[in-house]
């Protein structure tokens, strides 16, 4: 019966972490058969390859792809950017882009940024030390600091979820303003003439409610009463707007910057013995699952947030690939999936 080697004792200098030289010398083999057998298997004989795997599964090594990556400037991970893991409203769109990058053989880092510009600059310069092979980024507004740092760094960034003609380098998303105009149009066409609105205070919905209120003008309605609330928004923020919005009146219909709103903007109708759609209408924004399940089913705004994933994957491979992207700005656009609720 063979003798076990034992682990190999961490030495009391540097980190600790376990090395490659750690798991050469468990499995019997030079650090360089050592390397062969992870980085390239198919050059080392089944022997070889069945030592060195027990012993990395054994030490619970992992291979430092930073030092791999120094060599090759590749590392094959991609950071993302969301104001928030709380509301599922980008969930769609993280899921996708793991997927596609997976399948490229890349993996996906993510931050949470909030909805304030200093904690996206700290998490920027973090992710940016790093040197990843791409960064996707939530929103088009970002500090003059920020936006110098990544134009600097020199590595591909996609933003999302917004539109403009001048991107820090590639784009895909879609027009908050025309969302705004798009549903205004959509209830004035309805009959609805005494519009609320119940939206998040983030620069992104803002926009929206600013082309909603404008829209609304324009078609010759009174201005649309508005009532804000902290980003991200919650079911309970939708209910306690609506009192807020008809303390100051009655209102016909209500454009809600979130489904979540939304779905408080309903309870609180239902709680009040307002019938949806007959004295109120709602509309909501970003078609999350339970939108078609709702009773009534809610009306809203959909973003096709897997496409915008699959294509930010596509961005970010093509250019650490050194393929060039003809293309750089690219509107997925947006559609109304109307319901019962209006």
């Amino acid at each position: 019966m063979a003798a076990q080697v034992p682990a190999p004792r961490r030495s009391r200098r540097g980190s600790g972490a376990i090395t490659l030289h750690d798991v050469a010398k468990l499995a019997g083999v030079a650090p360089i058969t050592a390397s062969r057998a992870l980085n390239t298997p198919a050059l080392v004989s089944a022997e070889v390859l069945q030592k060195v795997s027990a012993a990395v599964a054994r030490t619970g090594y992992v291979r430092n792809h930073l030092a791999g990556g120094l060599a090759s400037t590749r590392s094959r991970l991609v950071a993302a950017v969301v104001p928030t893991i709380a509301g599922p409203v980008f969930l769609e769109t993280v899921q996708s882009l793991t997927e596609a990058l997976a399948e490229r053989g890349y993996q996906l880092m993510l931050g949470q940024a909030g909805y304030t510009g200093q904690r996206e600059d700290a998490l920027l310069e973090a992710i940016i030390g790093r040197r990843p092979d791409g960064i996707v980024l939530t929103g088009i507004v970002h500090s003059a600091e920020g936006r110098a740092r990544l134009l600097a760094s020199g590595i591909p960034v996609v933003e999302t979820w917004d539109l403009t003609p001048t991107p820090i380098d590639m784009l895909v998303g879609f027009s908050h303003g025309d969302v705004g105009r798009a549903v205004a149009a959509f209830l004035h066409a309805k009959g609805r003439c005494r519009l609320g609105v119940v939206a998040g205070d983030d620069e992104r919905a803002q926009r929206r409610v600013a082309a909603f209120e404008a829209s609304a003008m324009a078609l010759g309605l009174a201005k649309a009463r508005t009532v804000s609330v902290p980003a991200p928004t919650t079911l309970h923020a939708g209910r306690q707007a609506l009192g807020e919005l008809l303390q100051g009146g009655q209102v016909d219909a209500v454009f809600c910057s979130s489904d979540l709103l939304a779905l408080g903007v309903l309870t609180e109708a239902r709680v009040r013995g307002l019938a949806v759609p007959g004295a109120l209408a709602v509309v909501g924004f970003g078609d999350l699952e339970f939108a078609a399940s709702l009773d009534p089913a809610l009306t809203t705004v959909r973003i096709n947030g897997a496409a915008i994933g699959r294509q930010a994957a596509a961005f970010i491979v093509d250019r650490a690939e050194g393929r060039a992207v003809a293309e750089r700005v690219i509107d997925i656009g947006f559609s109304i999936v109307e319901r019962d609720s209006a």
